[in-house]
């Protein structure tokens, strides 16, 4: 890892406050160590945080830096940042609502983690305290609760207007998205994680089976050997059925894991036990799976070894058999950390998540910094 007392003078400002790739992400790392990594923090409010309701999310912007000075001492600046977080998610959420109202269909971005009013609802339940009530997480949760009501054309209402990274003929009729970073299993997680924190709106336990129900029509595989698409097309959408391909890479943004952990969250937060339990041994049948396991390429958070594991950690809280696999993904993301190259910034895409994810699994304690919970995996 690099110094992070070290200038970062030469760093944009989109670096400095992007928790993807950036100054921000990087910060957690020595935050969870127990370091101070002035440099980086002093480079995340240099300049002007962006706050236009277009652009900023929780990966980047003030939502990021908010997110990551949640971890310091230095509280200061979070007034004033939360009240940009608070006017940002308003401000989408308005545009959401008047995009349901003239019913049209939703872009991904409207509502997924990475992008969207989950990602800013995942930092307003981070901050979320019994004596901060005046914050619109309870609206970004109605609004979740609306995205999931039925559509009079069949279609489930977070039915993305285009494809998985905008327009294209493949993508014609839109798409159904069921990955957690860019998908409808990240409003679940939140939703599920929502109600086991005491915090919910009306109709949020049904949404939740919603959700869950519609996972349940796109199931693969037989048995707890089950998988998921990543993605829904329209023609299959009115076929029933997903093309047959395999399982997606394992991965936390797309895959089994990252899909049943959001189903565990929720079978916990209904109190179904047959759900939770299922989603647990999907998750450790897919981590014993060779085939599967072999199509991760790096060591990151997002779709990388990391991601696998700190998945499976957390899942492991809940399922003995998912805790079986963690000696060996340890092992693993370890060797590959010793032997490979991969970016130095950066929480989802770099070498610092994946030093999170390793720290979490060795000393099999919660993070401090609560850093996962950007993720939607803590619980």
């Amino acid at each position: 890892m690099s110094d992070p007392h070290a200038s970062v003078g030469t760093r944009d400002t989109r670096w400095a406050q992007s928790l993807a790739d950036g100054a921000a992400g990087t910060a957690l790392l020595h935050l969870e160590q127990g370091e101070e990594p002035r440099a980086l923090l002093q480079s995340m409010v240099a300049d002007p945080v962006r706050a236009h309701p277009d652009q900023a999310t929780l990966f980047d912007g003030a939502p990021a830096v908010a997110f990551t000075l949640a971890a310091t001492r230095h509280h200061g600046p979070l007034a004033v940042l939360d009240r940009h977080v608070d006017a940002i998610t308003r401000s989408r959420l308005d545009a959401a609502h008047h995009r349901i109202d003239s019913g049209r269909l939703p872009h991904k971005r409207e509502f997924d983690l990475v992008a969207g009013l989950t990602g800013l609802g995942a930092y307003l339940l981070r901050r979320h305290t019994p004596d901060r009530r005046d914050t619109p997480l309870a609206d970004v949760l109605a609004y979740l609760v609306r995205l999931t009501e039925p559509r009079t054309d069949g279609l489930p209402g977070w039915w993305a207007a285009d494809g998985p990274t905008g327009p294209g003929p493949d993508w014609s009729g839109g798409h159904g998205n069921l990955g957690i970073a860019h998908g409808i299993a990240g409003p679940l997680a939140l939703l599920a994680l929502a109600m086991r924190r005491s915090v919910t709106v009306p109709g949020q336990a049904e949404a939740v089976d919603r959700i869950c129900r519609w996972l349940d029509l796109w199931r693969c595989g037989t048995g707890d050997r089950a998988w998921w698409p990543g993605t829904v097309t329209r023609a299959e959408h009115t076929a029933g059925t997903a093309r047959n391909h395999g399982p997606h890479r394992p991965s936390w943004c797309y895959g089994t894991p990252g899909l049943a952990r959001a189903q565990q969250l929720a079978g916990l937060a209904l109190d179904d036990t047959a759900r939770w339990r299922f989603a647990g041994r999907v998750l450790a049948e897919c981590l014993s799976d060779q085939t599967q396991t072999t199509r991760l390429g790096d060591v990151s958070l997002c779709h990388g070894w990391a991601g696998v594991l700190h998945t499976a950690w957390r899942a492991g809280e809940h399922d003995e058999r998912v805790r079986d696999h963690l000696p060996r993904l340890r092992d693993t993301l370890a060797d590959r950390l010793r032997h490979d190259r991969h970016p130095p910034h950066g929480l989802l895409v770099g070498e610092p998540g994946a030093r999170l994810a390793l720290r979490a699994a060795t000393t099999d304690t919660p993070p401090g910094t609560r850093w996962d919970a950007c993720l939607l995996l803590d619980d």
